[in-house]
């Protein structure tokens, strides 16, 4: 459990790092702290103390107490320790640790090691992570955003980490507006493939499942769209299904089975990505339907259990391991000072497999 002076301490610097005391402004005094804090002044001065140490602040004779420049610490020691950091949504599941074995066997090459944290795709919990990689003296820093598409309830936070120039490269997403290099597929080629690829099957009725708080979901979808106005005389049978990180999962399905229930139902999905798809196999066996011969499914990342389901999964390849690689490398040369490009994008490469056929062209 965390002494008084421990929490005084971490509270300080949280603040440091989120902005709410920025460089060079006075903190308030040994006085107030103690009543804010409800403690001694040797334990302020204790805190204050390892602060100093620390280079977060510096004290003025008579004149008190002031926030350091510790982005310049950052700055003058990002080789001191060997470590990259690595925020995620999601670590342990789904194509994460392919992602993540790539990057850490670029940087275990060069003599490093991972720092890694885990935001579950939410924001106060990203939030945490980027105190923490800021607070740990990090050499370079690789992120999967939260939320992408949505309000970045820590803008702050980024525009300090661009402030401190410490190496960042962003994988899968990234937030627009913040100037960090980044890979990730391009999801609205991607979107357009596959339905694009239904539409050659000969679908018409295509029904989307999209995501819409991260940024891959929404421009998949805009890619399901562009598709539809290139076949723009069957845009009226076409059928969008939003949900978001937080929706009832349960929920969701059963609004799914209400269409799937119809007479004029889908002959085709285009799901969010494979982890989705194939709890949604589940559901229309359930249904007493069938995967390809009453629905076709297509959905993306290719992941590892997709060509060993039955039907196998037609889907979108995710280089996973490969981004892992390429994003250290991107790291690493930004770390060394090199020129690299602002964004790589992965153009994308579709596996028609068994979950989709062709169908007699005027249903």
């Amino acid at each position: 459990m965390a002494t008084k002076y421990e929490m005084i301490k971490k509270d300080i610097k949280e603040k440091i790092l989120a902005g709410s005391y920025a460089i060079n402004d006075k903190l308030p005094t040994e006085s107030r702290m103690m009543k804010d804090y409800n403690v001694s002044r040797y334990t302020v001065r204790r805190a204050i103390s390892d602060l100093e140490h620390e280079q977060f602040i510096y004290t003025v004779q008579g004149g008190g107490m002031f926030v350091d420049d510790w982005q310049k610490k950052i700055k003058r020691e990002p080789l001191e320790n060997k470590q990259i950091g690595v925020i995620t949504t999601h670590i342990a599941d789904y194509i994460f640790p392919n992602i993540i074995t790539g990057i850490d066997r670029y940087i275990s090459n060069e003599g490093y090691t991972i720092l890694l944290s885990n935001t579950q795709n939410d924001p106060e919990k990203e939030r945490t992570s980027l105190k923490g990689m800021l607070n740990s003296n990090i050499s370079g820093l690789i992120i999967e955003p939260t939320q992408s598409a949505l309000s970045n309830p820590n803008k702050d936070l980024f525009d300090n980490l661009l402030k401190s120039n410490l190496p960042t490269v962003f994988i899968n997403s990234h937030y627009p507006g913040l100037k960090f290099n980044y890979i990730e597929m391009d999801d609205v080629a991607s979107g357009k493939a596959v339905t694009d690829a239904l539409f050659k099957m000969g679908h018409k009725r295509i029904l989307g499942i999209f995501k819409i708080d991260d940024s891959q979901g929404v421009h998949r979808m805009n890619g399901y769209v562009n598709s539809y106005q290139t076949h723009s005389r069957y845009s009226y049978l076409s059928e969008i299904v939003m949900y978001q990180s937080t929706d009832n999962l349960h929920s969701l399905f059963k609004r799914i089975g209400e269409i799937f229930k119809r007479e004029d139902r889908p002959t085709a999905v285009v799901c969010y990505n494979d982890q989705l798809a194939i709890q949604l196999i589940d559901l229309i066996r359930s249904l007493g339907l069938r995967v390809p011969e009453d629905i076709s499914i297509i959905a993306f990342d290719n992941y590892q259990l997709s060509k060993y389901i039955a039907p196998k999964l037609s889907t979108v390849e995710h280089p996973k391991e490969k981004m892992g690689r390429q994003a250290a490398k991107m790291l690493f040369d930004l770390m060394k000072g090199k020129k690299v490009p602002p964004f790589i994008k992965y153009e994308p490469e579709l596996m028609l497999r068994e979950s989709a056929r062709e169908i007699n062209s005027d249903k």
